[in-house]
């Protein structure tokens, strides 16, 4: 399969799983656009070892994606430096946990806008373009948390909730335009997200470290083993090729068995 003279934006791509998204589709011969914070020289580290390694075209954009004109501005951006939006890589999010009465409003307000609101900005601007060419890709980041609920991440649990309806929402729209509109849903992901929530859990859950991981973040997980960025990454490439075309409005678990039960 080959993403030759296909251009993908992928939000939340300076590390973790959008980070490997990029690259897999720069690996298929795609252009690319990754977008997040992070230190400014590490995030030139990758873009330029991007075109380095695949030999694509590769830019970045540090748009703010808990506000809107600067997620509509950084889609028109791509297209302008990229010629288009073929595939569309929603996957930004940031993670909080607390019991609901303690959970902060403002922590609230930016994980809707960052895990779900971004995702609409960003289709929005996006679409007009792939109906032009009867062709495109959107790909959504949820989780099993799109499916399955969690303790003190209402939250997150809310966001991704709403991603899985606004994925089946946007395949029906355009489902006679050539464009499919899917959600991946991973597990546990061994990601600096993951990571960083682990203290939070510690002190919710009043556990150690070693508890967090095995008793809670891989409980759910049959396997009990992490979901890589690596199995992810290759799942959305999938979805961008075109044997995938008759795939929409799906909302694909990749959890090591953790939404079978």
């Amino acid at each position: 399969m080959s993403l030759k003279g296909k251009a993908a934006l992928v939000t939340g791509s300076t590390s973790g799983i959008g980070l490997a998204i990029a690259r897999a589709f720069a690996g298929q011969g795609a252009n690319v656009c990754i977008n997040g914070f992070g230190d400014a020289a590490a995030i030139e580290k990758e873009r330029s070892g991007i075109e380095a390694e695949f030999g694509v075209k590769a830019i970045y954009s540090g748009a703010d994606m808990s506000k809107g004109p600067e997620t509509e501005a950084m889609v028109s951006d791509a297209i302008k430096q990229l010629g288009a939006v073929d595939i569309l890589v929603n996957n930004a999010g940031i993670q909080f946990v607390s019991p609901v009465e303690d959970f902060p409003p403002e922590k609230w307000d930016q994980i809707l806008a960052i895990n779900l609101s971004s995702a609409f900005h960003a289709t929005r601007a996006a679409v007009p373009g792939m109906k032009a060419k009867k062709w495109g890709r959107i790909i959504n980041t949820a989780s099993a948390h799109a499916l399955v609920a969690s303790p003190f991440k209402s939250a997150y649990v809310a966001a991704k909730h709403g991603i899985a309806g606004f994925t089946k929402a946007i395949a029906l729209e355009t489902a006679t335009f050539g464009i499919t509109s899917n959600a991946i849903c991973p597990g546990y992901v061994w990601t600096p997200l993951v990571e960083k929530q682990i203290p939070d859990t510690m002190a919710a859950r009043k556990m150690t470290r070693e508890q967090v991981i095995n008793d809670v973040l891989l409980l759910a997980q049959p396997t009990k083993q992490f979901v890589t960025v690596e199995e992810v990454a290759a799942l959305a490439v999938y979805l961008a090729g075109d044997m995938a075309r008759s795939i929409t409005g799906s909302i694909i678990s990749i959890d090591g068995g953790w939404t079978a039960a």
